[in-house]
């Protein structure tokens, strides 16, 4: 049996420099490294400097307007500020995994996201590309004979959230949307408000819970954990729940690897598994597991709490993304979808 593993990680694999905003002195305020949000400019129009997570000071005449997305937590993103990309990488496979924010199916493909294709984005003519972290460095050089190249990190486990405002703020500077990323972050502080509220209401504050995802090939099951250092980790821990696997995570992602075995650390009975259901049922990990003798006597999955997420949730996107999780997790755990 053989179910494909997700596509969940981006094509970055590597910590860089922490990403500093620094906007240029024309009609813009300067913000210090690591900030996790930067001010609005007071135009929109004007030269915009920005230094990327390379370290790299990205200079553009005036905020770009023709983009071409590398990276599909970037697109999303880019999408949730109201910029449609001019091109992006695996256009097909990010409307798969993306359908919290859809991309428009005849957007122009520019390969892979770990392998872009420097002819087709140069026929686009963009002014601004932007990627993450973990390509080679000859890519980043042959995307800047293109175009200006702003590079950040798919997340940051020392503060995931912080860094999805960053993110976000970074791409509203480099494209002139400022109000609108504004919006677009208090959404999704309003979305954990009332997340929060709504666990509160039904008696689920501080429920414990765990996040999953996996696959099998060649008869082996891999599980992937989000632990509270994860993206999805960080936001479950704003709406209060209890994170039931809290170690092991990778520096950038908060992603622990194990096997079926790795899961008897979690003990509590009245923990709600969560796991991304990700293509066909029959051939699901989880499903693959129903006569393992290890996986049927874990609490949780006696007390029938395993419970799945659809996989058009990017769960390495940005605030719609995380709405959208906290939506499916609010109703998993309570039973009531939260509105």
């Amino acid at each position: 049996m053989f179910s494909r593993p997700r596509r969940a990680l981006t094509v970055a694999a590597t910590s860089a420099a922490a990403l500093a905003l620094l906007l240029s002195a024309c009609g813009t305020t300067e913000s210090s490294a690591g900030s996790s949000e930067s001010t609005p400019s007071a135009a929109a129009s004007g030269p915009v400097t920005i230094t990327d997570a390379r370290g790299t000071q990205v200079r553009l005449d005036a905020p770009a307007t023709k983009v071409v997305s590398l990276e599909w937590g970037l697109t999303e993103n880019l999408l949730s500020l109201g910029v449609t990309p001019v091109g992006a990488a695996d256009v097909k496979n990010y409307n798969i995994y993306d359908t919290v924010v859809p991309l428009d199916a005849d957007t122009p493909d520019v390969g892979e996201r770990g392998t872009p294709n420097t002819d087709a984005i140069s026929a686009l003519e963009p002014d601004l590309i932007v990627s993450v972290t973990g390509l080679d460095d000859k890519v980043y050089a042959s995307l800047e004979k293109i175009a200006p190249v702003v590079v950040l990190k798919g997340s940051d486990g020392k503060d995931a959230i912080g860094y999805m405002r960053t993110t976000v703020n970074t791409l509203a500077e480099a494209t002139g949307k400022q109000a609108q990323a504004t919006t677009l972050l208090a959404g999704f502080d309003t979305a954990v408000k009332d997340g929060k509220a709504a666990l509160e209401a039904a008696g689920k504050s501080g429920a414990p819970f765990t996040m999953s995802d996996g696959w099998v090939q060649s008869g082996t099951v891999t599980i992937r954990m989000y632990t509270p250092t994860s993206y999805f980790g960080a936001v479950a821990a704003e709406l209060g729940l209890k994170n039931q696997y809290p170690t092991g995570g990778d520096a950038d992602y908060g992603l622990a690897t194990i096997d079926v075995e790795g899961l008897t650390k979690i003990s509590d009975a009245d923990t709600t598994f969560l796991y991304v259901l990700d293509g066909d049922v029959k051939d699901h990990w989880v499903t693959s597991l129903k006569d393992n003798a290890i996986w049927k006597k874990l609490p949780f999955v006696a007390a029938d709490r395993t419970k799945p997420i659809d996989s058009g949730i990017w769960m390495f996107g940005g605030p719609k993304a995380a709405q959208a999780y906290i939506d499916t997790v609010v109703e998993n755990i309570t039973g009531a979808g939260n509105s």
